[in-house]
């Protein structure tokens, strides 16, 4: 059978299929979810990174040094679940969330500088690296500030009469601005009149300082080059986290990257003593705890669906092999489920072990029904056989009982010679039985060839004669056979009884015993008419006869050689046959040859 079509090869193939697409799927879900939560994890981490920076930004930008930073640096430890540390750049702690004593993690992982920042510490805008929310002298008095207030609020209605719409946004420094829904150019003419972009005493202090600031710088080119506004001319374009200078750091100063660049120097010098000194911050673990996540709901259900579409292609796989090897099963048991006298046979559909089962099946229902056939005919030969020895003991038992016949001496052998039939047939059955059931026993012994064909011949010695048929034997020298003598003497004189009813007067019954190798041959040849060669397959067959009459005639039962052959074959031999028709028949034995041990074999 081809390995393709075993039934192993193919549960062996199924399961591997099985286990690869488990392990497959396995792989690419705990891939995907892993990179996918670590990918989740980085991004939070990073935020969470970006809003401590942010913070504590806001606080350096609003704070002229860290005094009191701890309150928020425990404040931000607590709620973003991290260590945060602050220390100045040579190495002093300024606040650490740990407790003291806690060294500091090898690198830092960012620099707090709200005059050098290049993180967007408040969303949408970035000043020039400088945080927004670092106003310093631009903060606005409370009353400056209800001022501009005001006047935003009036530009806003004015706004809102012209059918124009926007809002009103306050920046760190307080003052406010009005943000138009369609822009700065959407501003209403008749509201643009200037009031709410006019610096107030603050801012236009402040903006002087700047300006004085920035002059040494614009004049160390020795008066080649100047900006095409002077610094006087600095206004609320440079109000902290306000204008355009933030999109267009040059607006204003020609466009220049060199003023720009002054400008900027000049107003970190202005912030300095507003803000608190660099420090470096540090990131990482609170307290022992372990690096790690957990898995969302979306990942729980990922990985639940594709655990349930696993288990569903699994269990229709086990399902399609389980179905396709059940199948003829089942069409096996039906059919042996059906009455026996039907003699049901099964559709071979495969070529694996299945269908080799199915073919054995219907071997053993076509020997079944050969045997069923040969008991009926056995059960009516041995009818047959019994029934014509007792209807003749009958008859005459009858015709003398009627006072119709004296019972002579010729009568009473008559009677005698048909139950000695009987007792033959009867005999002949009951060694057959034995056989057939295992308890057919023999007392093997070392037995000389020759002593065993010479008994068999003096056994038959009157009958030959009285037939007028030679018996003649031929016998080695020194053979012995391991085999029961009784039985052996039997089977021997089953052949020989045989050949002389078929053999004709004047013939000749040739016994023979000859050593061939390890084994002892034993050969009965006659010289009578032989047998067909379409009867000699079945000569070893019970009750079976080439010619019905001649057996009747002769006064055989049909049983002679089925018993032969049980009892050649129970001693591990064999009986085989050779004849033509006219040239007589050769019956052969086999037997193995004796190694001197006495036994006895059930």
């Amino acid at each position: 059978m081809p390995w393709r079509k075993s039934l192993l090869v193919r549960l062996l193939l199924t399961s591997i299929a099985i286990a690869v697409l488990s392990v497959g799927a396995t792989a690419w879900l705990a891939v995907q979810t892993t990179t996918r939560a670590i990918q989740e994890e980085r991004g939070q981490v990073l935020s969470d990174d970006t809003e401590i920076l942010r913070q504590l930004s806001g606080f350096a930008a609003t704070h002229a040094d860290w005094s009191g930073v701890q309150t928020s640096v425990h404040s931000l430890s607590r709620t973003m679940g991290r260590r945060i540390a602050l220390a100045t750049e040579d190495g002093r702690t300024i606040a650490d969330s740990a407790t003291p004593g806690t060294a500091l993690p090898a690198r830092a992982s960012a620099t707090v500088d709200p005059q050098n920042t290049d993180t967007y510490t408040e969303p949408g805008a970035q000043l020039a690296g400088i945080d927004p929310r670092a106003v310093g002298p631009y903060l606005l008095p409370a009353a400056e500030r209800a001022r501009v207030k005001a006047l935003a609020g009036k530009r806003l209605t004015c706004m809102r009469a012209n059918m124009s719409d926007g809002s009103i946004r306050q920046l760190p420094s307080g003052r406010s601005l009005v943000i138009a829904d369609g822009g700065e150019a959407s501003v209403p003419s008749e509201c643009a009149d200037g009031a709410l972009n006019t610096p107030t005493h603050t801012e236009q202090k402040a903006l002087d300082h700047l300006s004085s600031l920035t002059a040494p710088c614009l004049n160390l080119d020795g008066g080649k080059e100047r900006a095409a506004i002077p610094p006087a001319g600095i206004g609320t374009d440079f109000v902290p986290g306000a204008t355009a200078a933030a999109d267009d750091p040059g607006r204003g100063f020609g466009g220049s990257r060199q003023t720009q660049n002054c400008v900027d120097d000049a107003r970190r010098a202005q912030l300095d003593p507003y803000v608190a000194p660099r420090a470096k911050l540090y990131l990482g673990a609170l307290g022992q705890q372990p690096a790690g996540f957990d898995l969302t709901p979306a990942n729980k259900a990922r990985i639940i669906g594709v655990a349930g579409l696993v288990l569903l292609v699994t269990i229709a796989m086990t399902a399609g092999v389980a179905i396709r090897l059940v199948r003829p099963l089942r069409a096996l048991t039906a059919a042996a489920q059906q009455p026996p006298q039907q003699h049901t046979r099964v559709a071979i559909t495969t070529k694996d072990e299945t269908g080799y089962l199915a073919a054995a099946f219907n071997d053993l229902t076509a020997r079944r029904q050969q045997l069923e056939a040969q008991r009926k005919a056995m059960i009516s030969d041995i009818a047959h056989e019994l029934r014509t020895p007792l209807t003749n003991i009958r008859g005459w038992l009858e015709v003398t009982r009627d006072g119709l016949l004296e019972p002579d001496p010729d009568l009473i052998a008559s009677l005698h010679d048909e139950a000695l039939l009987l007792q033959h047939i009867i005999d002949d059955l009951q060694d057959l039985a034995a056989a057939d059931a295992g308890t057919l026993t023999l007392h093997r012994e070392p037995v000389r060839a020759d002593d065993l064909v010479a008994q068999t011949v003096s056994a038959h010695h009157a009958r030959a004669e009285s037939s007028e048929i030679r018996l003649s034997t031929r016998s080695d020298p020194d053979l012995h056979l391991d085999a029961d003598p009784v039985r052996m003497r039997q089977v021997l004189g089953n052949l020989t009884s045989n050949a002389l009813r078929h053999t004709p007067a004047g013939g000749t019954v040739t016994l023979t015993a000859r050593q061939a190798g390890d084994l002892a041959l034993l050969t009965v040849e006659d010289t009578g008419s032989g047998i067909a060669t379409d009867d000699l397959p079945h000569i070893f067959e019970r009750f079976w006869r080439a010619e019905k009459s001649r057996s009747r005639r002769t006064g055989g039962s049909g049983l002679g050689l089925s018993i032969a052959r049980q009892l050649v074959e129970a001693h591990e031999g064999t009986v085989t046959v050779e004849s033509e028709p006219g040239n007589g028949c050769v019956f052969t034995i086999k037997l193995p040859r004796a190694h001197h041990t006495n036994r006895q074999t059930p």
